[in-house]
């Protein structure tokens, strides 16, 4: 194994006994908590088909302070390796960049050293952009995840769609997004209509306990908001706008929120949530929360009419499955598909202030229908790739169709 934690001791090369059958060896990448959430069905599916051998790397944002994600993927699954990535503190665009570049050659040395015959990616972020780079120049083939979908972002319109011309096997979530991909001129044969793997596995979950909703604070709103790659000063502005009109909506005592992902402008939207937990009442912040917690509290607001508001994609998605109430505000989540949960609002306090009075309206729990699959996504995915007799087929070459 390769750094189990913080060492990047080069990994032994895997080795069969003569006469062996191996399996293919597929490296699934994570770099952050909500796709991780995602991931986790897939890689359980993986780990159990004969046919495959599970390489977990966790890259990036699982690695930095201070809510240090890694030890939840540790705790799920053996570690492979492990790819530092982002620096504790430093963020920006100028940041990333020099990220991406670390990430591109780490990735590089953990592929020659572990040998997958396929690496797993999802989704738009800088880790997976990384990992398809220097699989896609190492002759590794790519199977990517959520490809086709379209959301602004900050850059992840462009390396979604960048992932997806770097991949060879596509597993859509949405017929829409499958069309997409053939449309970019991928081969119809290889895309894959899987559906969403964060339905997977969530008609499981229980919704929160009274307890644990107790110690949450009892929220009517959670707010989840991530930066959209501005300058601190204007994501702060624009975090301190959304609490205050969920204050005035609900009382900010009845509000929980959680930190940012580690985008730039993450620290102009903690300087915000910090002076809302110096008021008097304060709302309650939490770093992180376990994504069954949040799933378990995604269901209890789908239930007693609370809301979840800000730009998160698990308002789109996981949200809509669960059919929890959603007031999505701002540019970041432009362009994806959406389902009758989602209530958008731009940045300005009447359209917010209008979006939360029709939103805590409505009827609860919604029963809309969502276009993410049948929860049924990581078994496919591991079937297919066990289907594929990744060891002896040569996915490596790409010919656009048009």
């Amino acid at each position: 194994m390769i750094g189990d934690g913080w060492d990047e001791t080069p990994a032994i090369r895997p080795d069969t006994a003569p006469g062996e059958v191996s399996p293919a060896r597929i490296a699934v990448i994570t770099g952050t908590r909500a796709e991780f959430g995602l991931l986790v069905p897939v890689m359980r599916a993986i780990e159990a088909h004969p046919a495959l051998q599970l390489q977990v790397i966790a890259a990036g944002s699982h690695l930095i302070s201070p809510a240090l994600t890694f030890r939840e993927v540790k705790a799920a699954f053996p570690i492979a390796d492990t790819i530092p990535m982002q620096v504790a503190g430093r963020t920006g665009r100028a940041a990333d960049v020099q990220a991406l570049a670390a990430g591109i050659a780490r990735f590089g040395r953990s592929f020659e050293a572990l040998q997958p015959h396929c690496i797993v990616v999802l989704g738009d972020r800088i880790e997976a952009f990384a990992a398809a780079s220097a699989a896609a120049i190492g002759g590794i083939p790519i199977a990517h995840i959520h490809g086709g979908d379209r959301a602004e972002g900050i850059a992840d319109e462009s390396m979604r769609h960048a992932i997806t011309k770097l991949a060879h096997l596509h597993f859509a979530a949405t017929s829409v997004s499958a069309d997409r991909i053939i449309r970019m001129g991928e081969r119809a044969d290889r895309v894959f209509n899987t559906g969403s793997p964060a339905a997977d596995g969530l008609a499981t979950i229980p919704k929160l306990s009274d307890s644990r909703f107790a110690d949450l604070g009892s929220p009517r709103i959670v707010i989840l908001h991530h930066p959209v790659g501005r300058h601190a000063e204007a994501e702060e502005a624009a975090a301190t706008l959304i609490i205050d009109e969920c204050s005035a909506a609900v009382g900010r005592d009845r509000l929980l929120i959680l930190s940012p992902n580690h985008d730039p402008g993450r620290d102009g939207i903690l300087r915000a949530i910090t002076e809302s937990t110096r008021s008097s009442p304060p709302a309650r912040h939490l770093e992180h929360l376990p994504r069954a917690d949040f799933l378990g509290l995604l269901k209890r607001l789908a239930r007693t009419g609370g809301l979840l508001v800000g730009n998160s994609s698990a308002g789109l998605i996981e949200a809509a499955i669960l059919g929890t109430r959603v007031v999505n505000i701002g540019p970041r989540q432009h362009g994806r598909e959406r389902a009758a949960n989602v209530r958008d609002a731009d940045e300005s306090a009447p359209s917010i202030s209008a979006a939360l009075r029709a939103a805590l309206a409505e009827p609860h729990p919604l029963n809309a229908p969502h276009p993410y699959g049948d929860g049924h996504t990581g078994a496919a995915i591991a079937l297919t790739l066990a289907t594929l007799n990744l060891p002896h087929t040569n996915l490596g070459r790409k010919l656009n169709t048009y």
